[in-house]
Parts: structure tokens; C-alpha cells; sequence
């Protein structure tokens, strides 16, 4: 019994090399996957960072002649100071987001603005809704406040946006039959390559404006003219936003893919690194074996 014991044991001794070089081998074949993996991740990320590059040197140009128009509209509200009476309770709110993510977290700042507002708005008493200009925003409010939501667009962000897109807004609001009193326009402002602020447009009903004191100071202003150009002021501020928070969006993914792609830079550093030791601890056992049964024999 001792003996075979003896030999059963002498016998499982050559196996456990063998066992662990095994593992080993399957230990280089999982980094070598991985690396592979990774190295095809950071040129996705590579390309999307030219991509959204080119992308944001287009927004930023366009960007230029669109803030004259933001600027602009808001002179009349600003001149007659143009204020919602305490007692109108109906307030709405445009988010303006996109439908495509890896952009940080760009659609969450306007989600958390628009979150904060609908608190704060209805325990003041006063009922809030919410227009959704993107697919990302609607995403993020759905579970939480899918109650407050008016209208929502879709498919905001593939191409640059137009007046002609911002006018479609504007008719679709004026035409949902939800008589709001004021509110605002919720987007990111755009600062610098790597800076944006979320922000807000005052935006106000033909009722509120009619009803300002100060717009009396206006003489040839009829009820028309003032609609029109109640509408008009609208479509701008849309128009504005969409620009904002297009150019932020791209400048953001543009950092955002640069980041990821120095992260996988990191990883497969480090990775690289494992694989060499592990593959030398693997050619060190082999040897020692080697020589082991050498000197065995």
C-alpha cells in the first residue's frame, strides 16, 4: 500500500507543471483577447474624436451668426420689461438635448436644470409641462416626470440644425393647444473647447406680452404685428438654443473620445505589460523543468 501510495504520488508530481503552464497559457490567450479588444475600441474612439473634430469646427462657424438672432429676440422682452403676472399658474419648459450619448454629461446637466424647476415650480402651485427636443432628454425625465411631458422631437442631432427646424418646433407648440404663460428654454451654452453652462431663455405667451405695461411705449405695434412677431421671437430662441447646445455637444463628445482614447492607451499599456511577465514566468517554469529533468537524469 505504501508503495503504490509512493507511486501514485511520484506519478501526480510531473502533472502539476504541466497543469499550471496550461493555465497560464489560457491566462495569455484572455490578455491577448483583451488587447485585441481594447486596440479595436481606442480606434472606434480615435475616429469618432476627428469625426466630432470636424463636426465642431462646422458648429462653431455657424454658431456665430446664430447668437445675433438670440441676442436679438430677447430686446423687446428686455426693453418693456415683459413679466408673467404673479397669479398665472401654466409654465413650460424646452429642454433641448440631441439623440445621440458619449458626450458626457451633457443631456444630464439639462435634465437636472429641468428636474430642479419642476420641484421648485410645483410647490409654488403652478402647473408645468415640458417639451422634449431630443431623444436623450425624454429618456433621462420619462420615469420620473413622464406626466409633465407635452410634445418631444426626435431625431435631433444627426445634421446641423436649421431655422426651418426651429420653426417646426415653434408650430407644433403653437398648435398643441397648451396655453402656456411663460417659460423658458432650457440648453448648454457654449464657452470653449472644453467648457459649456447650462442655461435659460425666458420665453413668454402673446397674452403676457400683449398685457405688459411697458408695451404701451410702442404705438404702431397692432395685435397682429405683435403676434407675428411674438412667434418670430420663439422661433429664434429655439433656433439660438439648437445652435448652443449643438456645438457644446460636439466640443464635448470631441473630449470625451479623447479621454477614452488616453484611458485605452493606459489599459493596453498595462495590459502589454502582464502579458510580458506572465509570459516570461511561463518560459522560466519551462526551463526550470528542462532543466530539472536534466539533472534528474
Amino acid at each position: 500500500m505504501l508503495s503504490r501510495g509512493a507511486v501514485l504520488a511520484g506519478g501526480a508530481l510531473p502533472l502539476q507543471p504541466q497543469w499550471v503552464q496550461v493555465r497560464n497559457m489560457a491566462t495569455l490567450k484572455d490578455i491577448t483577447r483583451r488587447l485585441k479588444s481594447i486596440k479595436n475600441i481606442q480606434k472606434i474612439t480615435k475616429s469618432m474624436k476627428m469625426v466630432s473634430a470636424a463636426k465642431y469646427a462646422r458648429a462653431e462657424r455657424d454658431l456665430k451668426p446664430a447668437r445675433v438672432y438670440g441676442v436679438g429676440a430677447l430686446a423687446l422682452y428686455e426693453k418693456a420689461e415683459i413679466k408673467a403676472a404673479e397669479d398665472k399658474k401654466k409654465h413650460l419648459l424646452i429642454g433641448v438635448s440631441s439623440d445621440r450619448g458619449l458626450c458626457g454629461a451633457i443631456h444630464t446637466s439639462v435634465a437636472k436644470n429641468i428636474k430642479n424647476q419642476i420641484a421648485t415650480l410645483t410647490n409654488a402651485g403652478k402647473e408645468v409641462m415640458v417639451i422634449g427636443v431630443g431623444d436623450k432628454i425624454r429618456g433621462l425625465l420619462q420615469r420620473t416626470h413622464g406626466k409633465n411631458f407635452l410634445l418631444n422631437f426626435k431625431e435631433v442631432g444627426r445634421k446641423p440644425p436649421t431655422f426651418g427646424d426651429a420653426s417646426l418646433i415653434t408650430l407644433e407648440l403653437l398648435n398643441s393647444g397648451y396655453e402656456f404663460d411663460e417659460g423658458s428654454v432650457i440648453y448648454n451654452r457654449f464657452r470653449s473647447v472644453i467648457s459649456y453652462r447650462t442655461d435659460e431663455k425666458p420665453i413668454y405667451s402673446l397674452e403676457t406680452v400683449s398685457g405688459a405695461e411697458s408695451i404701451s411705449i410702442y404705438d404702431d405695434i397692432d395685435a397682429d404685428v405683435l403676434r407675428n412677431y411674438q412667434e418670430f421671437t420663439l422661433a429664434n430662441i429655439i433656433f439660438y438654443s439648437l445652435k448652443e447646445s449643438t456645438t457644446s455637444e460636439q466640443s464635448a463628445r470631441m473630449t470625451a473620445m479623447d479621454n477614452a482614447s488616453k484611458n485605452a492607451s493606459e489599459i493596453i499599456d498595462k495590459l502589454t505589460l502582464t502579458f510580458n511577465r506572465t509570459r516570461q514566468a511561463v518560459i522560466t517554469k519551462e526551463l526550470i523543468e528542462i532543466i530539472s529533468g536534466a539533472a534528474a537524469l
